[in-house]
């Protein structure tokens, strides 16, 4: 090496190291934590509960329990906004309308007993539709997209109408929601037609300022129920353009990207666990702003 050179390839080893420092302190200040949200849970006796929320907008990570938020659990019924992505991507249902009938065998809810598409299973979360759409997609097909979209663990143990209920495949919260940003913006490995359509039956609420976009999960495991969350919210507002502007208003669009799992044993009724999960998502968005106060 010549010696002469070894002064400046020092000061660049410096430089670099410090550039490093500071992305990193950086990168610390847009992950944030909320410990007040714990209180949400906590009314309700809730004990073990993670909350996870991107926002796009300030490019800032927020969360309540770090932990538990990186811990994978059985995604349940939020499954089924993967398994509608790769039943539209390989044709296996042409659109949201697929049409299965139903097999006459006794759902958890009567109102899942009927012929339905995949739009109207997709809202009312019923299982012996997905299975069947699984079936029809097949394992192998269905381990080629859960290794292409690097879902999870990718782990299809216990048959092709069962893995993601019986333990076997396994997300986090901050995976889910990594994923449905994806979905959100079509960066997700399938066409832009299927994640649109995806989107669109994941839509649950609506209203002048804003659309609020999820899906629910219940699964059973170690004598436990998870109860999930995942979704995103476009936040929407009409801003006035200036005097003598051809536009009169313009609309922009903000979109937070969000998960949330807790658990509680099998057998405890003291509170509808179902409508729990909704209510605190949505204190939570309304805490940050995700969600306007009404």
């Amino acid at each position: 090496m010549n010696n002469d050179n070894y002064p400046v390839m020092k000061l660049r080893l410096v430089f670099v190291a410090l550039i490093g420092m500071m992305v990193a302190s950086c990168a610390k200040t847009r992950i944030i934590e909320h410990k007040d949200w714990g209180a949400k849970y906590e009314q309700y006796g809730i004990k073990d509960a993670c909350f996870i929320l991107r926002d796009n907008n300030h490019e800032a990570v927020h969360y309540y329990n770090l932990n538990r938020c990186s811990e994978r659990f059985l995604p349940a019924s939020t499954f089924k906004i993967f398994n509608s992505l790769v039943a539209l991507e390989t044709g296996v249902a042409p659109d949201e309308r697929l049409f299965i009938r139903w097999d006459s065998t006794k759902a958890a809810r009567t109102e899942c007993q009927k012929d339905m598409d995949m739009s109207e299973a997709m809202k009312l979360s019923c299982v012996w539709y997905y299975q069947e759409v699984a079936r029809r997609i097949g394992a192998g097909r269905m381990q080629l997209y859960l290794d292409t979209m690097n879902y999870g663990n990718r782990n299809m143990g216990g048959g092709i109408d069962m893995f993601w209920l019986n333990d076997s495949l396994k997300i986090s919260a901050d995976e889910e929601a990594g994923f449905v940003k994806r979905l959100y913006f079509a960066e997700l490995p399938v066409s832009e037609r299927s994640q649109r359509i995806v989107k669109n039956i994941m839509l649950r609420e609506e209203a002048p300022g804003y659309k609020l976009y999820y899906k629910t999960g219940t699964g059973e495991y170690n004598g436990k129920y998870i109860y999930w969350v995942t979704g995103f919210v476009e936040r929407i507002e009409h801003v006035k353009e200036p005097k003598g502007s051809m536009n009169k208003t313009d609309i922009r669009t903000y979109p937070y990207f969000f998960s949330q799992n807790f658990e509680m044993p099998v057998g405890n009724t003291s509170a509808n666990w179902y409508d729990v999960r909704i209510n605190i998502t949505k204190e939570i968005l309304k805490d940050y702003g995700a969600l306007p106060r009404q």
